[in-house]
């Protein structure tokens, strides 16, 4: 009972985020219009050339997986399976996807990152999370919340944002984005893992850091 409470808690969000997407993916003019990598048979519409309707197949729409847990070994302890239009090639022009996002415990992060493509609206299903995002400039306002299972909370499109797993056990949340691919910047890895990198004296002032800080940080590894 509670695994169907928490799929249609995650199809309410689509359901969200479909509304949104108006705003942001153009509006497609006929029923779907299905992705395909074939130049020679299809037509270029918003990003990605388009299947003969006539050939689409049920497995068009499909994806399967987002069962199984993603594996949080690595650095910010997180995993995010995206489902977008790479993995389900009917959400072409549709404006909208979904991510699964699985914590470590205590600890487990997805660290500050934006979205410049899509508002991005979570549901929490297992554990705890403590989730935030920041206006633009110049209030750079920050908004908080800690959530339980069944919470929902809402990151508008840009805005940098996070979540912290501050639970004992894993903790995992559904999404959906008003985009086919809403992108995705995350901010440590752009400032400090850009390539090539960004020269170290612009890091230095912009951060006011010592430049063998900035230097150390460009050495490290950032995990996506």
């Amino acid at each position: 009972m509670k695994g169907i409470h928490s799929i249609l808690v995650v199809f309410s969000l689509l359901a969200f985020a479909c509304s949104l997407a108006s705003a942001f993916d153009p509006s497609p003019l006929q029923d779907f219009c299905v992705a395909i990598n074939d130049t020679k048979n299809g037509v270029f519409v918003n990003g990605k050339f388009c299947k003969d309707p006539k050939l689409a197949v049920a497995d068009d729409f499909f994806y399967s997986g987002l069962n199984m847990p993603g594996n949080t070994s690595n650095q910010v302890g997180s995993n995010v399976t995206t489902v977008n239009v790479d993995q389900i090639p009917g959400l072409n022009t549709l404006g909208i996807s979904l991510v699964r996002i699985d914590y470590a415990p205590y600890g487990g992060l997805n660290p500050p990152h934006t979205h410049p493509r899509g508002t991005e609206i979570l549901v929490v299903v297992e554990g705890t999370l403590y989730v935030g995002f920041v206006t633009s400039n110049t209030d750079n306002r920050l908004f908080t919340k800690v959530l339980n299972p069944g919470d929902v909370f809402v990151f508008p499109i840009g805005l940098i944002h996070f979540q912290f797993n501050i639970g004992k056990t894993n903790a995992v949340a559904f999404a959906g984005l008003s985009s086919q691919n809403a992108g995705v910047i995350t901010i440590a890895n752009a400032v400090f893992g850009s390539d090539p990198p960004i020269n170290p004296d612009i890091l230095t002032k912009a951060f006011q850091l010592d430049k063998k800080v900035v230097t150390y940080l460009q050495s490290r590894f950032w995990s996506d």
